[in-house]
């Protein structure tokens, strides 16, 4: 049997490019599993931090040594792929965060016309966008915290206007409320604050990182989450429940061994835990996302309500990511979950075509 060509596409221009590696070496090694190693050829690309593609063994061994290539050399022509793209089969993308999980990869995957891992450009660029999200979550009639949408001109430009935004926030959100910019990822640019000059400061140091801004009011509640996989039927997984110790959950408690605690199943009443499935599929539809996703939940256990909080097209995908782990749980271990994957990506190419 002919294996399939799978591109391992991994790195980019974001943030969370380290993050992405280490997803790549999960995917990979469970693209190796006895299961899988019959079916599938690893091709992997690595997108440098200035966007450049490296594949062959430039790409394998940033992949088998887990360290990003730091200040690569000029790259002479940031549009000249790799040859090997040409003989790729099916796309596995695992960009994390700007120009991974928003549309834009996903667009010039499309323009290749090779199936490829995950949601299209509009269920990418809805799920990455936070406001235009939570229009979409309006839009289905799932419940929310309150939030204002900014944009970075209301903050910067008129001296006069942001004194009266700053009012409105405080009058319609209230304190605590969170600042965040409306297109990054992994809680990059991302303030609680409690005060008038703590709102200022985060307003302002938000509309650095992105043109249009959210705020949240801020909600006492359990973190919960749900996976989701499949495409025109998805399925959704048990209940996970991330905790911490920190103000919020950060970049650093995200990423940094023993700041946070992930519990699996959740201990939730079975109604609740059913209800935040339902959720998470209503969601899933909501943003016309394919293939996988992880949705993010509010349980305020004193009223017994669920607030949606954001969907992830692209989840982290370590083997201690909380998406393939919620998956281990519900029956469907790494090797599996990645070759289901892939004959979902290759499953909506084929019905695309019809």
């Amino acid at each position: 049997m002919t294996k399939l060509r799978v591109g391992l596409l991994f790195g980019g221009r974001s943030g969370e490019h380290e993050v992405s590696i280490s997803s790549a070496r999960a995917i990979a090694n469970a693209l190796s599993a006895e299961q899988n190693s019959s079916k599938y050829e690893i091709l992997p690309f690595y997108i440098q931090k200035d966007g450049f593609w490296q594949a062959g063994e430039v790409a394998q061994q940033v992949l088998a040594s887990g360290a990003a290539i730091q200040n690569p050399a000029a790259s002479p022509n940031l549009w000249q792929f790799p040859p090997a793209a040409q003989t790729v089969d099916v796309w596995f993308p695992i960009l994390h965060g700007p120009n991974g999980e928003d549309g834009t990869i996903q667009g010039l995957l499309s323009l290749m016309q090779v199936p490829f891992v995950g949601s299209g450009v509009l269920g990418s660029a809805t799920g990455m966008d936070k406001i235009g999200m939570k229009v979409a979550f309006a839009q289905a009639g799932l419940p929310q915290v309150k939030y204002k949408a900014v944009t970075r001109a209301q903050v910067w430009s008129n001296p006069c206007v942001f004194p009266k935004l700053c009012d409105e926030i405080e009058s319609d959100l209230g304190y605590p409320c969170f600042v965040k910019p409306a297109n990054l990822g992994s809680s990059v640019g991302i303030a609680k604050v409690r005060s008038r000059q703590e709102l200022e400061a985060a307003l302002d140091n938000a509309a650095s990182y992105d043109r249009r801004i959210i705020i949240e009011a801020g909600v006492v509640a359990r973190e919960v989450e749900c996976a989701v996989l499949g495409n025109d039927q998805p399925q959704a997984s048990v209940i996970g429940e991330i905790t911490y110790k920190s103000d919020f959950y950060d970049y650093e408690t995200k990423y940094t061994a023993g700041l946070a605690d992930l519990f699996i199943p959740a201990v939730l009443p079975d109604a609740i835990a059913h209800q935040i499935q339902d959720m998470a599929l209503q969601a899933f539809a909501a943003v016309d996302a394919a293939g996988l996703a992880r949705v993010d939940f509010f349980y305020v256990e004193s009223t017994g309500e669920v607030l949606i909080n954001e969907i992830n097209t692209l989840p982290g995908f370590t083997a201690t990511s909380m998406y393939p782990q919620l998956w281990g749980y519900s029956g469907v271990p790494f090797p599996e979950l990645v070759d289901r994957l892939i004959q979902l990506a290759l499953e909506r190419d084929t019905v695309t075509e019809r």
